[in-house]
């Protein structure tokens, strides 16, 4: 019991640094779908692009934070030497990458469609390589348990990055000022500096992470570098068929589309803003996944911690459900959160909502063929999950557009869960409370039911009170089922 209190510990911190963040990056939604409109395709430009970085990061990290977490834990591994060089590996790679990009950036930017700007490539793609180097000094800081300074260099990461967005966007504008200070009264956007300030907050970030960089002096491995590249390749085909499940239709979806370019970019930016109202179901994910990772591995050498997962698995499900009432049941007032010209692609967020909570059952699930060495396991799901994705879209987005992408990914998404949980009860039986989470699934879909009817025909403030009560519903069935009681035995 303490064990779960202290990954519930873990999770609240980083929780709340990941909510904090990313409700502070939800300020970044308004002000750019406001500054560029739907019909510019501006914000297309963006979601299109962000979606191949969403993908090179798990190309250029290549599993290597699991990996770390594995063998820092194995007895007979030097701590100290795996970090230095999981460190130097992925450090090598990343500049190697980063050269590259800058090297080539021309037919690359000619290639995804971007020929006259290539710095909408090549700037977010060496602002990448940046990333994936300093993941490695963040998953240190989760293995020592720095959950607190963790979480404040990514706040501050934020908190910098929305200052700067602001500066440009709203302030500069205001003031009819250019970049250099100077009275511009044709001073127009440009998105690229969208992309320029990221690689500014990025070198920031490094600079707060100089102490953990500074264990790459502790020398390089060379016979655990053969050792963690055996285990994480896997990793590495699974990362990208998952990310594909979250990226692929993002970055095929101007190539599929039915229409223009300048067309296909207002659709997809309709799409990649809307999709941003269900992400706080990526932040509770998110933090899960922050805080059970390390859990998991550091306690691998224990013996009987199967319920200790199952639990996890129940708790998880049942507060990503509660998030899923809570953002539906104040749909309208969250849409606020994007330009009003994108509202008509809300009808997305119950669904992307539905499949990041599946993606999340997926990485719980997960961690049976981590813990037994199987990680080829994983590149088998999401590769199929990737596969049923990309033909889903290939076939539906020329003729239901972006609704075909959410679709697709809720299809991908439950495809893995399913057989990630099927067969590793074959090879890592796990007694999940099915019964327990079959009734909470159950009833949220009640309850979401009755806000869709609130939704659709009450006035705006008649059906959010009306969904507070069933939201509220859920909550008590909650404590009175599961935490009233858990609260009673602890204090026993």
């Amino acid at each position: 019991m303490a064990s779960l209190k202290s990954l519930v510990k873990d999770t609240a911190i980083y929780g709340l640094s990941s909510i904090v963040a990313r409700f502070i990056n939800y300020l970044l939604v308004p002000i750019q779908t406001a500054r560029f409109s739907a019909d510019g395709g501006q914000y297309g430009i963006i979601t299109n692009v962000y979606a191949y970085v969403a993908l090179l990061i798990i190309v250029l990290t290549y599993g290597m934070e699991t990996t770390f977490f594995r063998f820092m834990s194995r007895e007979g591994e030097d701590p100290k030497r795996i970090y230095s060089t999981t460190l130097r590996m992925v450090g090598f790679t990343s500049l190697l990458f980063a050269a590259g990009v800058v090297l080539f950036r021309y037919p690359l930017a000619s290639a995804m469609g971007y020929g006259d700007h290539p710095e909408y490539v090549w700037v977010l793609f060496v602002t990448v390589a940046f990333d994936a180097f300093i993941a490695i000094p963040m998953a240190y800081l989760r293995y020592k348990h720095k959950p607190v300074k963790f979480a404040s260099i990514q706040i501050f990461n934020i908190f910098l990055n929305i200052s700067l967005n602001l500066l440009y966007l709203v302030i500069l504008p205001a003031m009819r000022w250019n970049l250099f200070g100077i009275y511009d009264d044709q001073f127009t956007l440009d998105v690229a500096w969208v992309f320029y300030i990221n690689i500014i907050c990025t070198l920031v970030k490094s600079l707060l992470l100089y102490k953990e960089i500074g264990g790459i002096r502790m020398g390089f491995d060379v016979r655990a570098c053969r050792r963690m590249l055996g285990y994480t390749w896997p990793l590495l085909v699974m990362g990208i068929a998952g990310q594909l499940n979250q990226s692929a239709s993002q970055m095929l979806f101007p190539y599929l589309y039915d229409g223009s370019r300048s067309e296909a970019n207002h659709q997809l930016g309709i799409y990649g803003a809307c999709i941003k109202v269900a992400m706080i179901m990526v932040m509770i994910t998110q933090a899960f996944r922050y805080a059970y990772e390390p859990f998991v591995f550091g306690k691998s050498r224990e013996q009987d911690n199967r319920d200790t997962y199952a639990k996890a698995m129940k708790y998880y499900i049942i507060f990503t459900l509660l998030a899923f009432l809570t953002v539906m049941g104040y749909i309208d007032l969250l849409r606020y959160l994007i330009g009003e010209s994108y509202w008509e692609g809300l009808r997305v967020v119950p669904i992307v909502m539905v499949a990041e909570i599946m993606f999340g059952v997926f990485f719980n699930l997960s961690f049976w063929y981590k813990l037994t060495d199987r990680t080829i396991w994983g590149a088998y799901f999401s590769g199929i999950g990737a596969a049923v994705l990309i033909v889903m879209i290939v076939i539906l987005v020329p003729r239901y557009s972006y609704m075909a992408c959410a679709w697709a990914g809720f299809a991908a998404y439950g495809v893995s869960m399913l057989l990630s949980y099927f067969i590793g009860q074959r090879y890592y039986p796990i007694n999940y409370p099915l019964g327990s989470i079959g009734f909470y699934v159950a009833l949220a879909l009640v309850l979401f039911a009755a806000i869709n009817y609130s939704n659709s025909h009450f006035e705006p403030i008649a059906a959010i009170a009306f969904n507070t009560i069933m939201i509220g519903v859920y909550a008590i069935v909650v404590v009175a089922k599961d935490l009233r009681r858990k609260t009673n035995y602890i204090k026993h």
